[in-house]
């Protein structure tokens, strides 16, 4: 196969592996590992070494720094402490115990020295949000449970990187030297890597904030900053590289006032690119015969690092935070490992062989299996575990709207009525505002931002509505969630009747999702008829009441918004819905002002004709009780006159 058509493969197989997880809702690096061994050592196709000669190494190594760089943006310092004692714990005495735990038995079951066991201990302390996500998706453990998941996994993934790179220079700077040379080698590497790592963050930041780049160069700017400071760093200080990028994304994480959303959002698609790539690439170097020579030793080693380092982590991580039994043991088993141990292992591997290490030929095929056990074995069983623990939140069928004016309030309020999860999000903080005091989950900001990736709780939501007259971000919110919910499970209202400016702008996967309510409703029309009184009201069907009778009885007084079956599924009506509402069903309808005002009116005729009534029972009671009491009177005298 000639180079050309080696990368061509590689540029195939990472999209179809990345969209084969995204269908299947499993972590990307499954697949992607999976198809480098079997493109690699299992059918011989694709040879790295040949394809890429000496540019192997130097491009394992800078991707490699921008993959700790793009992670390490993620951390931030104040969120540690903002996200309860257990993820704390977790992230500290949890990944002490973790690194200590797993570099022991490593020691003596593989024969590794100290070294390299405190190594591989340092990279499988990190789990990892992309690998993480797809199973909290997959599995729906409980709200408390997910965050506690998610937090660690986004935290640790930048500190698990920092460790293992601290370990790594270590055991560098021990090579051919005595204990006090190496003790320098190792802190002029930290000193080197904090101080170039601090100064590149606080140098682009002062530039990004400045605006002394256009806002199309920002992105590349820092793309350039990160490779150059890298292989300045390491001009200056053997190795030093990998250490200075990753404190200077954590710099550029904890920078007041400096948006990193853009350069996130670019660092996250770079990386996706990266990553599918290199571990492909990574997987086919692996000889055929590098698992057979771990031997069984391997698998005691796995069996500890499950099912006696997690438990014991957890464990001790949970004194004094009220973690229930039950809770403790799904969080023990939940740790897969991911793109940090997978990416990292390699490299430091490959220098290490050059250095001579004994066992670090070893290492990466170590590593990977520890990878695709707890991957494969975890999200097998993960599901049913919570199952049976009775950790699982209910299905996804809730409903995320994106839009928060008032008939849009009135709209989650009926359905948190009916037990329907809600969150509403929106940019204009009054709507927020106006929504919490009506008790309404909210998220104020932008649902498809960094942010809201990180802080909103989508548990037991599962659908998108959009509701708002923001007509540039409602696309990108759509797209986004299109991703993520599945495109039959987004909705949207046309922001006005006829707009061929806005239509420009709009792509036709966009326009064929607007159809929510039927056809010809819009926001605007939305938004009248709520501030000229429509209200939102909910009514059963019966036998004696059936859907047919509902829209006689109403007409174009009653606009169906929502149809509630008798297993409490909430259906929406569009403009091609296919389901037909049944006795028992409930209608959650949008009401005109008009009959608002009719069914009032209603109301108070038949108020008053109660109360007449009641009067009536009253007077005619009141009169009997009189001519009872006049006849007894009468008794009583013709008594006294005999």
């Amino acid at each position: 196969m000639s180079n050309l058509s080696a990368l061509a493969l590689i540029g195939v197989l990472s999209i179809i592996c990345q969209w084969g997880s995204w269908r299947l809702k499993i972590p990307a690096i499954l697949p992607l590992l999976l198809v480098g061994l079997a493109i690699g050592p299992g059918l011989g196709v694709l040879d790295p070494e040949a394809v890429f000669g000496d540019l192997l190494f130097p491009l394992i190594s800078l991707s490699v720094a921008i993959i700790l760089f793009e992670g390490s943006l993620t951390l931030k310092l104040d969120e540690i402490r903002g996200h309860g004692r257990m993820v704390t714990n977790l992230v500290s005495i949890g990944m002490v115990i973790t690194w200590i735990g797993i570099a022991i038995p490593t020691h003596y079951l593989m024969g590794f020295t100290w070294e390299i066991s405190a190594l591989f201990g340092a990279l499988v302390v990190v789990t990892g949000p992309t690998v993480i996500m797809p199973m909290i998706r997959s599995v729906r453990p409980l709200s408390r449970l997910s965050n506690i998941l998610r937090w660690e996994g986004i935290i640790i993934d930048p500190i698990g990187a920092l460790l293992a790179v601290l370990v790594y220079e270590y055991i560098l700077a021990q090579q051919g030297s005595g204990a006090w040379q190496a003790f320098q080698a190792f802190g002029t590497t930290v000193v080197v890597g904090f101080v170039f790592g601090w100064l590149a963050a606080w140098t682009l930041g002062i530039a990004l904030r400045r605006g002394w780049f256009p806002h199309y160069l920002k992105n590349v700017a820092t793309l350039g900053a990160v490779l150059g400071v890298f292989a300045l760093s390491n001009a200056v200080q053997h190795e030093s590289g990998l250490l200075t990028v990753t404190v200077m994304g954590m710099v550029m994480a904890n920078t007041k006032n400096l948006n990193l959303e853009d350069i996130l959002e670019f660092k996250e698609t770079l990386s996706v690119l990266l990553i599918s790539g290199l571990f492909i690439i990574l997987a086919a170097r692996i000889q055929p015969d590098a698992f057979d020579q771990l031997g069984v030793s391997a698998a005691i080693l796995l069996g500890i690092i499950i099912f006696v380092v997690r438990p014991v982590s957890v464990w001790v991580s949970a004194i004094g935070t009220g973690t229930k039994l039950k809770e403790k043991l799904l969080l023990s088993w939940i740790a897969p490992r991911g793109i940090v141990a997978a990416a990292v292992s390699a490299l430091f591997a490959l220098k290490l062989e050059q250095a001579g290490w004994e066992g670090a030929e070893l290492l990466v095929p170590l590593v990977f299996l520890v990878i695709l056990t707890t991957v494969v074995l975890q999200s097998l069983t993960a599901k049913p575990l919570a199952h049976w623990l009775k950790l699982r939140e209910p299905p996804a069928h809730g409903f995320l709207m994106f839009g928060g004016s008032q008939i849009v309030r009135k709209i989650a309020s009926a359905l948190r009525q009916q037990d329907i999860p809600v969150l509403l999000s929106d940019t204009n903080w009054e709507h927020i505002k106006e929504a919490r005091m009506a008790e309404i989950p909210v998220y104020f900001g932008n649902p498809a931002s960094e942010h809201a990736s990180q802080n909103m709780d989508l548990t037991g939501i599962g659908r998108l509505l959009i509701m708002s007259p923001y007509k540039q971000l409602n696309p990108d919110v759509a797209a986004h969630f299109e991703d993520w919910f599945a495109a039959d499970k987004v909705f949207g209202l046309p922001t006005t009747d006829d707009d061929n400016s806005v239509r420009k702008l709009q792509s036709e996967s966009y326009r064929k999702k607007l159809k929510l309510f039927g056809k010809g409703f819009t926001f605007s029309k939305l938004a009248s008829l709520g501030f000229q009184g429509a209200e939102v009201k909910t009514t059963p069907l019966s036998d004696s009441f059936s859907f047919d009778d509902y829209q006689e009885r109403y007409g174009n007084r009653a606009m169906p918004l929502f149809a509630i079956d008798d297993r409490k599924q909430c259906h929406v009506f569009t403009t091609d819905h296919t389901f037909e509402p049944k006795p028992g069903w409930q209608i959650i309808a949008l009401i005109t002002a008009e009959e608002v005002a009719r069914s009032a009116e209603g109301r108070k005729k038949v108020q008053q004709e109660q109360r007449a009534q009641k009067d009536e029972k009253s007077k005619t009671k009141k009169e009997s009780k009189d001519k009872s009491a006049q006849e007894n009177a009468d008794e009583s005298g013709a008594d006294k006159n005999d």
